[in-house]
C-alpha cells in the first residue's frame, strides 16, 4: 500500500509518500511545494494542486491523508490555510484517490505518544519509525507522521470506519 501524506501550507506544503505492507513502512519520498512571498494567493494554489497532482501522478498512491481543519484566532490565516489544504484535496480528488483527515494532535499522539509533542520530537520519531538517515524539513516530516497516522489507523478499522472526506 502506498500513501500520500500531506501537510497544507500556502508557502510550504508539506508531502510524503510511505509504502508497506502494514507492518513495516518506508518512505519513497518527501518534500516541500514552496511558494515564494512574492507570488500571489491564486498562483499558490495554483502550483499546490499541480504539484499536489503530479505526485499523485508520478507514485499512485493508494490513499492520501492530510491535516485536518483546527482552530485558529487569526481567521485570514484560516482561510488561506483551508484554500491550501483544498487545492491539495481537490488534486487527489480529481485523481480518484480516497482522501482522510486527521486533527494536529491526533497525529502527534500516534507517531510520538502524546498530542503536545513538539516538532523536534515529532521529526525524531518519523525518522526512527521510517529508518530515515537525514532529518527531512519539518513541514515534510509533519506530512509522514500524517501518512503514518494513517497506517496506524488501518491496522484497527477498516477504510470505510475512518473519517474520509
Amino acid at each position: 500500500m502506498v500513501i500520500l501524506g500531506i501537510d497544507p501550507s500556502l508557502r510550504g506544503t508539506g508531502f510524503g509518500i510511505i509504502s508497506g505492507d502494514g507492518k513495516r513502512w518506508k518512505a519513497l519520498g518527501y518534500g516541500v511545494i514552496k511558494n515564494p512571498p512574492s507570488l500571489k494567493v491564486s498562483s499558490c494554489l495554483a502550483r499546490i494542486h499541480e504539484k499536489t497532482k503530479e505526485i499523485c501522478i508520478e507514485f499512485k498512491p493508494d490513499a492520501c491523508a492530510i491535516e485536518g481543519v483546527f482552530y485558529m484566532q487569526n481567521f485570514k490565516i484560516s482561510i488561506t490555510l483551508g484554500a491550501a489544504r483544498g487545492a491539495a484535496i481537490a488534486a487527489c480528488a480529481s485523481c480518484s484517490i480516497p482522501i482522510f483527515e486527521y486533527a494536529p494532535r491526533k497525529v502527534k499522539q500516534s507517531v510520538a505518544g502524546t498530542g503536545a509533542a513538539g516538532k523536534s520530537k515529532v521529526n525524531t520519531m518519523i525518522r526512527a519509525l521510517l529508518g530515515l538517515r537525514e532529518e527531512p524539513p519539518a513541514d515534510a516530516a509533519d506530512a509522514l507522521a500524517i501518512a503514518l497516522t494513517h497506517t496506524n489507523q488501518l491496522q484497527g478499522i477498516s477504510l470505510n470506519q475512518a473519517h474520509e472526506i
